[in-house]
């Protein structure tokens, strides 16, 4: 239970997000007081490279807090909940410092030692294991790629970290990270809840000398703040909560968290995650399993990799759109009329098709399309490529027909009709403009850790709905088949199905 003073009625809500670190201050009532936002760079020094600072992060966090603070006084912060996007590696050498830069999800030069490291275990006893068909955006392929690429930096490495981990021990100290984010390290054991050691040996860390693994503690899990940034900050030396994966807290924050239930949070990726209250595997692997926030709950998860930093760079082609801008330019135009965008830009994609080797494409262009039609085209293959993961939930079972969204492009009314058409599913968005952002999942989380209960009101009501009109439904099927043809057609190495 807390032993919070009745002035610390806040609690604070960080994420670390793949751009920028959101933050949110919430009262007991779990209404949203202040918000700040701060950005830092991803450089690209080579071809397939993402790389950030973690030193940015820092600075983001301090700037960020900092803006919190002019509208809520930190005496009134009682908690910290945190955040962040995975897998994103962190080689942490032996004084606790960054070695090097950190190495985001988006970073796919790793992608060969992912299918060497798969191979080498056994794809489908790791995917047993770990609920993950680990590939090069995995921390361990991550390391093993530096540990090719820079010797004497991998030499350096004390700890292999993700993101959060990395802040959480700024913060506190103490490096640990939670069930979710330890997924995203390829070797975390469901069932378990350790670390394989057999994986571990096949990618090379059981040596003496190899880095080390954090310890894996619950979500809820807390250490209070650094004497020091706590007298910079000026709140005290109030709890930090570890927390959890940007997905599993973005889907709390729309309060999607009971089994049957499904969030569709649309950022850098747009995340599809249904909840169960068994943990269930796929034979085909096309979900990954991420364990919750609250124990016994699993989140069965597919991420489809370019989809707002799509919308971002092809509206910056289209003269200067912003996302919101190249959405609300598609929402005017006839989803028949636009041609065909396949969306895999990272390259590659996740989602549920898992394949590397899948690249963007546009096809059926002529003179009569204009930006507009572009601007549709991309939407129309999000929306389709959103309906294969939910088809999979389909083919799970357990799941029910409504669908809860939240970020950028799911905001609008038009991409809501859209996905409830294409999908056949009841879409809405939850009530009020605070909900389904990982930062307000991880000031909740904070509330619960420091009181032992979810805060009054914490999850929003339902809000407006879109439901599916059979008449374009059937269009979108239509859309469907094209899609999945062009597919087929313009990648050589994937063998359609009988009567495709």
């Amino acid at each position: 239970m807390s032993t919070a003073g009745p002035d610390q009625d806040v609690c604070i809500g960080l994420d670390l997000g793949t751009s920028a670190l959101k933050a949110v201050a919430q009262d007991r009532s779990g209404a949203v007081l202040a918000r700040a936002s701060v950005a830092y760079p991803t450089h690209r020094p080579a071809p397939g490279a993402c790389e950030q600072d973690p030193a940015d992060w820092q600075r983001a966090l301090t700037q960020a807090a900092g803006q919190l603070a002019e509208a809520v006084r930190p005496g009134r912060w009682r908690a910290i909940g945190l955040s962040g996007m995975m897998p994103t590696l962190v080689t942490v050498g032996h004084d606790g410092a960054a070695a090097g830069p950190a190495v985001t999800w988006q970073d796919s030069r790793a992608d060969d030692l992912g299918d060497e490291l798969r191979e080498r275990f056994g794809p489908d006893e790791l995917y047993r294991l770990t609920g993950q068909w680990v590939d090069g955006r995995y921390l361990l392929p991550m390391f093993a790629r530096v540990a090719q690429e820079e010797p004497g930096r991998a030499a350096a490495t004390a700890v292999i970290a993700s993101a959060k981990d990395y802040l959480f021990a700024w913060l506190t100290g103490e490096l640990a990270t939670d069930p979710s984010t330890a997924a995203g390290f390829g070797c975390y054991e469901l069932e378990t809840g350790h670390w394989s050691a057999g994986v571990l040996a096949a990618a090379g860390l059981r040596r003496p000398g190899a880095p080390q693994l954090p310890e894996v503690l619950p979500s809820s899990a807390s250490r209070p703040l650094r004497a020091e940034l706590a007298a910079r900050l000026g709140c005290g030396q109030i709890p930090v909560v570890l927390g959890a994966a940007d997905s599993v807290l973005g889907a709390l924050g729309l309060g999607v968290r009971e089994p049957g239930q499904i969030a569709y949070v649309a950022g850098t990726s747009n995340v599809i995650l249904g909840i169960s209250g068994r943990l269930v595997l796929d034979p085909a692997h096309r979900f990954l399993v991420t364990p919750l926030a609250e124990p016994g709950r699993w989140g069965i998860e597919m991420d489809l990799l370019a989809t707002g930093s799509a919308l971002t760079w092809l509206g910056r082609l289209l003269g200067g759109l912003t996302a919101a801008d190249l959405v609300e330019l598609a929402a005017g135009t006839d989803p028949t009329r636009a041609p065909i965008f396949l969306p895999y830009l990272s390259p590659g994609e996740q989602g549920a098709l898992w394949d590397p080797l899948l690249h963007g494409a546009l096809i059926g262009l002529d003179l009569s399309h204009g930006r507009e039609h572009l601007a549709r085209a991309l939407v129309n293959g999000i929306i389709l490529e959103s309906r294969r993961c939910l088809g999979v939930l389909d083919e799970t079972g357990g799941f029910g027909d409504a669908v809860a969204v939240a970020g950028r492009s799911a905001s609008h009314p038009v991409f809501q009709a859209d996905l409830a058409d294409a999908t056949r599913r009841r879409v809405h968005l939850p009530a009020g403009d605070d909900a389904g952002d990982s930062a307000s999942g991880a000031a909740l989380l904070a509330a619960l850790a420091a009181d032992g209960r979810w805060p009054v009101d914490a999850f929003p009501a339902p809000g407006t709905a879109a439901e599916p009109d059979e008449t374009r439904a059937r269009t979108w099927d239509e859309l469907w088949v094209a899609h999945e043809s062009a597919r087929y057609r313009l990648h050589p190495h994937l063998t359609p199905p009988d009567g495709a």
